[in-house]
C-alpha cells in the first residue's frame, strides 16, 4: 500500500539551506576537494558535466579521475579542474585521500574497469554521491556506503536497487525513496516529474518545481555535481540533497520557456546564478 503518513515538505526558497558568506581572506582549501570519478570509453562527457557543476557551484578543487583517453579534451574543456587518467584502481589511491567529497557513477559502464573503481570509492571514508552505473553496480553487488552519502536514482535504477519493477517504483514514490534511504542509510533523491528527497529517518522533501524540457541526456550528471559541490562546502547530505534538488529544478524551469533542445551544460550558468540569489558569497 502507498504510505499516506506524513507527506512530503514542499521545497521552497524560504525552507532551503543557505551556504554561509565567505570571509574575505577566504581561500580554495576552505571549500572542499571534489573528486569526479567515472567516464569509461564514449562516456567522458558524463564526468564533465559533473566536474563543471561542482566547479560552479563553489567547489574549492575539482579533480575528474577517468579514462586516460578522456584527459586532453577535459583540460581543453575545463583547465580549472586537474585530470587524472587512470587505468585501474590502485592509480586512483592517492587521489581518495586528497579529496574531501566524491562523485561516483557519470559514463563509470558496468564493465571491469568501472566495477573496480567503485569498489575503491567505496572504502574510502568520504560523503559521496551516487550516480547512473554506480547504482546499477550497487544493486548486483552489495556495498556498503560512507556516512553522509547522497544516491540520487531515476526510478527505473530505483526500482532495480528494490528488485522490483519501475512502475511498482511509480506507483508509491514516497514509499521506494524511504526505502532505498533505510537500506542504503543515505540520503535518497528519487528523481522524475515531481523529485523526492529522503533521509533513513523517514523525513521527505517534494519539489514541485521543473519542465518537461528536463528530459534529456546529462541533466542528472549535472546534479550530481551540485550536490558534490554543496557537501564540499559544509551542508549536510540532507541539506545538499534539497537545495542541490531546487536549484537544479529551478533553472530548468526557468531556462525550459525557450522549449526542446535543452543542453544539460545550459543549466550550469543558470545554476550558479540562483544559487547566488538564494546564498550570496559576500555580503
Amino acid at each position: 500500500m502507498p504510505q499516506t503518513k506524513h507527506p512530503p515538505l514542499p521545497l521552497s526558497s524560504l525552507t532551503l539551506a543557505r551556504l554561509p558568506p565567505r570571509a574575505a581572506d577566504a581561500h580554495k582549501g576552505d571549500f572542499g576537494h571534489v573528486l569526479v570519478v567515472g567516464g569509461d570509453l564514449g562516456t567522458g562527457g558524463a564526468v564533465m558535466l559533473s566536474g563543471e557543476a561542482a566547479l560552479r557551484c563553489g567547489a574549492g578543487l575539482v579533480s575528474v579521475a577517468t579514462r586516460p583517453e578522456h584527459v586532453a579534451a577535459g583540460l581543453t574543456r575545463l583547465p580549472e579542474t586537474m585530470w587524472l587518467g587512470v587505468s585501474s584502481a590502485n592509480q586512483l589511491m592517492a587521489l581518495l585521500e586528497r579529496a574531501t567529497v566524491l562523485v561516483v557513477g557519470p559514463g563509470l559502464g558496468q564493465a571491469g574497469w568501472g566495477r573496480s573503481l567503485l569498489s575503491a570509492v567505496a572504502n574510502a571514508h568520504r560523503p559521496q554521491v551516487w550516480d547512473a552505473d554506480a547504482l546499477n553496480l550497487l544493486a548486483r553487488t552489495p556495498l556498503a556506503l560512507p556516512s553522509g552519502s547522497i544516491l540520487t536514482p531515476h526510478p527505473g535504477e530505483a526500482a532495480r536497487l528494490l528488485g522490483i519493477s519501475t512502475e511498482a517504483v511509480q506507483a508509491d514514490r514516497p514509499g521506494a525513496a524511504r526505502k532505498l534511504a533505510r537500506r542504503y542509510a543515505s540520503v535518497c533523491v528519487l528523481k522524475g516529474a515531481g523529485t523526492l528527497v529522503a533521509d533513513p529517518a523517514g523525513q521527505l522533501a517534494f519539489c514541485g518545481r521543473g519542465h518537461p524540457a528536463m528530459a534529456g541526456a546529462g541533466l542528472g550528471d549535472v546534479l550530481t555535481g551540485v550536490l558534490a559541490a554543496l557537501l564540499a562546502q559544509g551542508l549536510d547530505a540532507w541539506q545538499a540533497a534539497c537545495l542541490g534538488v531546487w536549484l537544479h529544478a529551478c533553472a530548468g524551469e526557468r531556462l525550459g520557456v525557450k522549449g526542446r533542445g535543452l543542453a544539460a551544460s545550459d543549466l550550469v550558468p543558470v545554476i550558479r546564478a540562483l544559487l547566488e540569489e538564494h546564498s550570496a558569497c559576500q555580503v
